[in-house]
């Protein structure tokens, strides 16, 4: 059975209910921080090791450390094979802190683009405008509505009522 298959049991077994479902993701959201704050307090060193080893120097469990390199590939520089892992695969965490600050904003982790380490690393001028530029990209801007008495859009010159707004 590969990593990834690992980490997909162990989350479907714990979203059988509610509560040991909430129990899950709060215990594995606090290990990720723990990581985040590790890893963000030498942001130049890139990481590289087995995913056993990381998940040994961690504190982690190896498919848990799996699902970690999981939400923080799309981050790195040179993204990971994440489905056919292996405990004794190398992986190589080259970490793009502006793509990290960005993406974890869009993952609503509050938790994690708010620690501390951010201070050091990005100014609050870039996070502020990555954090906006995330926000901006997820919203809907609906164009300007097309009113009965106006001029109709395809160029006829009559009113919209009387052309393309017509009720067939």
């Amino acid at each position: 059975m590969s990593l990834m298959q690992d980490w997909e049991n162990i989350v479907a077994q714990y979203s059988q209910d509610a509560q040991s479902q909430q129990k899950f993701w709060t215990n594995y959201y606090l290990k990720e921080k723990e990581v985040y704050e590790q890893l963000l307090t030498q942001p130049v060193e890139v990481v590289t090791g087995t995913v056993k080893e990381l998940a040994e120097k961690y504190g982690m469990e190896t498919p848990l450390m799996l699902g970690f390199l999981d939400g923080i590939n799309e981050s790195i520089k040179e993204p990971n094979p994440i489905e056919s892992l292996e405990e004794d695969s190398t992986v190589t965490l080259d970490i793009d802190l502006e793509k990290l600050y960005y993406n974890m904003v869009g993952a609503k982790a509050d938790w994690l683009y708010e620690l501390p380490q951010w201070e050091g690393l990005l100014t609050e001028e870039l996070r502020k405008e990555l954090y906006k530029e995330q926000k901006s990209s997820t919203t809907i801007v609906k164009g300007k509505k097309i009113g009965r008495n106006d001029p109709c859009p395809c160029g006829s010159g009559k009113k919209y009522k009387f052309c393309c707004g017509k009720n067939n």
